[in-house]
C-alpha cells in the first residue's frame, strides 16, 4: 500500500480452493504482481518477494 493506496481494496489477500465436477481440486488467488500493475505499482520493490511468498505457500499447500 505505500507503492499505491489503492491497492488496499484487496487486502486481505485470499485464496480460493475448490473442487470441480471431475473431483479435481484447484487453488486460485490474484498474483500480486497482477494487482500491482493494474494500480500502477508495478515497480513496487516488494511485490516480487510477496509472489514468491505467496507462490512457495501454494505449493506447500498442494504437495501434502
Amino acid at each position: 500500500m505505500l507503492c499505491a493506496q489503492t491497492v488496499g481494496i484487496h487486502l486481505p489477500l485470499k485464496a480460493l480452493v475448490w473442487q470441480d465436477a471431475e473431483r479435481q481440486v484447484w487453488l486460485g488467488y490474484n498474483n500480486p504482481e497482477y494487482i500491482a500493475k493494474r494500480h500502477g505499482a508495478g515497480d513496487c520493490p516488494v511485490i516480487n518477494k510477496l509472489a514468491k511468498a505467496l507462490a512457495g505457500m501454494a505449493e506447500t499447500a498442494v504437495s501434502k
